[in-house]
């Protein structure tokens, strides 16, 4: 049995920044995010490939106990994303996009993740997430949901859907003010728990990210990177760290998520100062700890 169920794409990812580029290098929400999860408890993701996956990337996400029933081989291609960015690292601009083996795609649960009670449903449309959220067994501990602004222009009302069927809606801070139609995100938040939602946390990039509940407000820093090489999974990593934190310690307890929200940010800082999963590969434990305690010396007054 996995301790958390992780929904979303795996890819190439073909991206050039100022600092340098990479062709057909692993990626994907659910790879990112995945991965990031693993450094905390056993995740299983639901995801299809093409059979121009290479066996090695397997055998990577095996080796960090991440378990592959949920994953779909199918005839055809891999997911396939092109972007650049410039020095504005926040902005990517996408030069290709080929959904491939992704399009159509029919998740199926494996039984031995039904009853897991973590569930992250990452980038995907709604009607997909909202599919894997109803083939588990009973409603999990918690359900963080992802979207991406693509989402909202297609179809707002199945994004805002979805916002009401998670614990917690995670969003960034441009996807927040197009969902609510506002330039606040403190009036964004709201409408997220007005949702029903438990947890409103919406990620402002470098700019760290907003938590709120109907008690309770929080705003964490970006950790000060001199030198970020590539932002591609930082918002994945993100999400998996606070699921698999979270996961890992039992506790929802608006401070433990506040610990999370932490944890989260040091490992995306992680992320994005290598490519691909370059670092996510060689953290560990103590790394992110001690990045965690220089997060405590950067708030303290």
């Amino acid at each position: 049995m996995v301790d958390v169920v992780v929904l979303g794409s795996m890819a190439f990812d073909s991206l050039e920044t100022p600092f340098g580029k990479v062709d057909m290098a692993l990626g994907g929400s659910a790879t990112y995010a995945a991965t990031a999860a693993s450094l905390f408890v056993k995740p299983g993701i639901v995801s299809i490939v093409g059979t121009d996956f290479p066996e090695e990337h397997s055998k990577f996400l095996e080796s960090r106990g991440i378990d592959l029933k949920g994953v779909e081989h199918a005839e055809g291609k891999t997911f396939y994303w092109k972007g650049k960015y410039g020095f504005d690292i926040n902005a990517a601009e996408t030069l290709d996009v080929q959904l491939n083996v992704v399009e159509g795609f029919k998740p199926k649960v494996p039984e031995e993740y039904k009853n897991a009670d973590y569930l992250f449903l990452g980038n995907f449309e709604p009607a997909i997430q909202k599919s894997v959220l109803e083939q588990m067994a009973k409603r999990p501990k918690l359900v963080v949901s992802d979207t991406m602004n693509y989402y909202i222009e297609k179809d707002r009302e199945a994004v805002l859907e979805m916002v009401k069927l998670s614990d917690i809606a995670l969003m960034n801070d441009g996807e927040a003010r197009q969902l609510f139609k506002t330039s606040s995100l403190v009036e964004a938040a709201k409408e997220i728990l007005k949702l029903d939602s438990k947890i409103a946390i919406i990620k402002k990039g470098e700019h760290g990210c907003i938590f709120m509940t109907k008690d309770s407000f929080f705003s964490a820093p970006g950790y000060p990177l001199e030198k970020v090489v590539d932002p591609t999974g930082a918002g994945d990593s993100f999400a998996g760290t606070l699921i698999g934190y979270l996961a890992k310690t039992g506790d929802l307890s608006d401070e433990n998520v506040r610990k999370a929200i932490v944890y989260a940010s040091a490992v995306a800082s992680y992320n994005a100062e290598g490519f691909s999963l370059d670092n996510l590969k060689k953290i560990s434990l103590e790394d992110i700890d001690k990045r965690v305690n220089e997060f405590k010396k950067i708030v303290e007054f």
